[in-house]
């Protein structure tokens, strides 16, 4: 028996066992292992639009992770804006407040000063009436002291008052 060259008999049980086999295997073994080739080939090609799926929701999501941070910083930028102005907005206002007290401070500080010189002069008015008042007596006693001075004096007077009367 020779391994180059097998003899007829044995060739033909070989070639009918493999018929069988391939019989076999084409009836059952090869729709089985084709199904399970068909359903990993299947799961491959979900899993890979499952992938591109992902990716793609991936993308998205980070497209929307940039425009979220850009919104976020725009408004962030919003608020400090707003902020700024309101604390301008409060300083001027303040700043208003004080000048308008200031002024109000001001304005009863010169009413005050102008009412205390208005008694002052009112004040020295009267002292000055009372002196001039008190230098008169003295004068009109030093001058009145005789009878005959105070007769001149009334005869000069009642002629200026009925001259005056007279004019109107």
């Amino acid at each position: 028996m020779s391994l180059l060259l097998p003899e007829p008999g044995l060739l033909l049980w070989m070639v009918l066992i493999f018929a069988i086999v391939f019989f076999i295997l084409a009836k059952w073994g090869f729709p089985v292992i084709s199904s399970m080739i068909d359903k990993r080939n299947a799961y491959i090609e979900t899993s890979l639009r499952k992938a591109e799926e992902a990716e793609s929701r991936l993308s998205s999501l980070e497209e929307e992770h940039r425009r979220i941070m850009e919104q976020t910083r725009h408004e962030q930028a919003q608020l400090l804006k707003e902020a700024s102005e309101a604390r301008a907005r409060m300083l001027s206002e303040a700043r208003e407040e004080a000048q308008a007290l200031s002024a109000q401070i001001l304005d009863r500080a010169r009413e005050e000063i102008a009412a205390g010189k208005e008694a002052a002069l009112s004040q020295a008015r009267r002292e000055i009436a009372l002196l001039g008042v008190s230098i008169a007596e003295k004068i009109l006693r030093d001058r009145l002291s005789d009878d005959a001075s105070q007769q001149a004096l009334l005869d000069r007077l009642s002629d200026e008052v009925l001259r005056d009367n007279d004019n109107s």
